[in-house]
């Protein structure tokens, strides 16, 4: 709170409220943190091409900061993409929850797993974790 007086001599009081991050700050942040995955970025390199730290990066990523207008613009730029692109899903993901795309060891396994041509390993592997997710839902009962 701030203490103002007027040309009249009266004293008025001031408040400054910041503004609270919206829904559509996190879903901003969830879209920055799923294209900075895909570029295989780390927060760090992200907040020095930025010229912000990587705590900075955490907490647009969180929704927790707002990302000003004028980084927008920037971080579009980094990624290659038009600033309309930050506020939808990464068009590489497709169908492809951004809930994945966000986790770095979900984008790992996809990245792998699209690395491997044999079919039957491909089969397999998707079994096998599909097998393990089963089975972890059932233990978590």
């Amino acid at each position: 709170m701030t203490k103002h007086i007027s040309s009249a001599g009266k004293s008025r009081k001031f408040t400054t409220k910041k503004r609270q991050p919206t829904s559509a700050d996190s879903q901003l942040g969830a879209s920055i943190r799923a294209h900075r995955l895909l570029a295989r970025m780390s927060q760090t390199e992200l907040g020095n091409k930025i010229g912000v730290s990587f705590q900075q990066v955490q907490k647009y990523e969180k929704g927790t900061n707002r990302v000003g207008a004028g980084r927008l613009p920037q971080i579009a730029e980094i990624f290659g993409v038009p600033v309309g692109a930050l506020f939808k899903e990464p068009a590489a993901t497709g169908s492809v929850p951004v809930r994945l795309v966000t986790d770095a060891a979900a984008v790992k396994m996809m990245t792998a797993y699209a690395e491997i041509t044999d079919r039957s390993v491909r089969t397999s592997l998707s079994e096998l974790v599909e097998r393990i997710a089963r089975s972890a839902t059932k233990k978590s009962r």
